[in-house]
């Protein structure tokens, strides 16, 4: 009889490869279940090289990859772009990418001078910048203007219902990511100024602003939505003009300068969320720097669901769920990532060059379990009963939350 007591000790499966840390499921997934029937493999039917390529863990999973679940990956790069004088926008929200139910995103371009016009929306905006400089204003809900200018790896923050305005400077513009906290928030579906006045009669405009009918004979017939205007004078000469003073708690959160929660020889987390950027109520956010080699360490979410914008590098990310389910796929720079809350999962830096992402998340406050601090905090005899570890096993654990596995 075989002692089945010890993982170390196979347990023969006839016709299969033997279950094992790194193999456990019957009937066996992967390759590695096929080395004496490499027939198994032959996929000679219709193919798109390119997209294989994208995703080597899918046309070639780990063998501790299970059963299926929906495609947690989309991309900016396979979004149309809406172009016009002035800038461009695409955008990723649930009509596009069903999973995503908390967030919705738009990456958008401003050219030196373009506008978004005057707005707001019924959904809270959140941003980072990821290249050039822009200039936002904005009012808030006591009448205090707002007039900032910034630059990459800033972020912004505008509670639903609150007018603003961007508009990229030179000498390249501006291009930044959005996150809306309601999966549905669509750049079709935003309150434009233009808009609006369009839509009201020209005795009630008149009304409303003490002048004349004729003031408004040029007012345009339709939303300009993204323009091509000129470039802003002075920070300073601006924020004179309106009367801008500090505010208690600002839309403008410099990320990118801020003091990371996790650093080491492995990478860093920074992290912005109520407690840091006060305005950002609805909406916590953490920028993940991987170095080469390096991964995100085994985690999740208790409060919300992660959605990742990946602005560089290289990635492979594992999301574990009940069933049991486990799925691998890759990332690139321009994708989109999403993992529901309380799903295990890891990222791995699988390039050449440091990976950065976002994990942005509908919630207040950030807030993750690491795998490796809760057994750390766990007697050790409970955590050698549940894994077949010795006493020096377990002490031999890393401790802790370290966010990045180090080097």
């Amino acid at each position: 009889m075989i002692d089945k007591s010890h993982p170390h000790e196979p347990i023969e499966e006839i016709g299969h490869e033997v279950p094992s840390p790194g193999n456990p499921d019957l009937p066996a997934e992967g390759a590695v279940n096929v080395r004496d029937v490499p027939e198994s493999l032959r996929s000679a039917g219709p193919q798109n090289v390119t997209m294989e390529r994208q995703f080597p863990s899918q046309a070639s999973p780990p063998p501790t990859d299970i059963k299926t679940q929906p495609f947690f990956w989309s991309s900016f790069n396979i979004s149309p772009k809406r172009i016009q004088r002035g800038g461009w926008a695409r955008e990723i929200t649930a009509d596009d990418f069903a999973l995503s139910e908390e967030i919705a995103g738009v990456n958008m371009h401003l050219a030196p001078g373009g506008v978004r016009e005057l707005h707001w929306h019924q959904t809270a905006e959140w941003a980072i910048m990821t290249r050039g400089h822009c200039r936002v204003t904005t009012l808030d809900f006591k009448g205090v203007p707002s007039v900032e200018d910034v630059e990459a790896g800033d972020l912004w923050y505008f509670p639903a219902g609150c007018p603003h305005s961007l508009q990229g400077l030179g000498p390249d513009g501006a291009e930044f990511v959005l996150a809306f906290d309601g999966g549905e928030q669509s750049e079709s579906n935003t309150l434009l100024v233009t808009d609006f006045l369009a839509h009201v009669p020209l005795d009630v405009l008149a009304k409303n602003f003490g002048v004349p009918e004729s003031t408004f004979r040029n007012m345009p017939l339709h939303s300009l939505w993204i323009f091509q205007g000129q470039e802003p004078g002075s920070l300073a000469a601006d924020q004179a003009a309106v009367g801008a003073q500090p505010k208690a708690e600002p839309v403008i959160y410099r990320l990118s300068r801020s003091e990371p929660v996790r650093r080491n020889c492995g990478g860093q987390i920074q992290i912005a969320d109520s407690h840091n950027f006060r305005a950002s109520k609805t909406i916590a956010a953490a920028m993940v720097t991987i170095e080469p080699g390096g991964m995100r360490e085994l985690h999740w979410h208790p409060n919300a669901d992660e959605w990742q914008y990946y602005l560089q590098g290289e990635a492979r990310m594992t999301v574990f769920d009940t069933g049991p389910k486990a799925t691998t796929t890759d990332f690139r720079a321009g994708d989109v990532g999403l993992v529901k809350r309380n799903l295990g999962h890891y990222v791995e830096n699988t390039g050449r060059d440091v990976l950065k992402f976002m994990e942005i998340f509908r919630a207040p406050e950030y807030l993750e379990v690491s795998l490796a601090d809760w057994l750390s905090h766990t007697p050790p005899a409970l955590v050698m009963q549940h894994f077949n570890l010795s006493a020096e096993e377990v002490a031999s654990l890393a401790k802790g939350n370290r966010g990045i596995v180090p080097l």
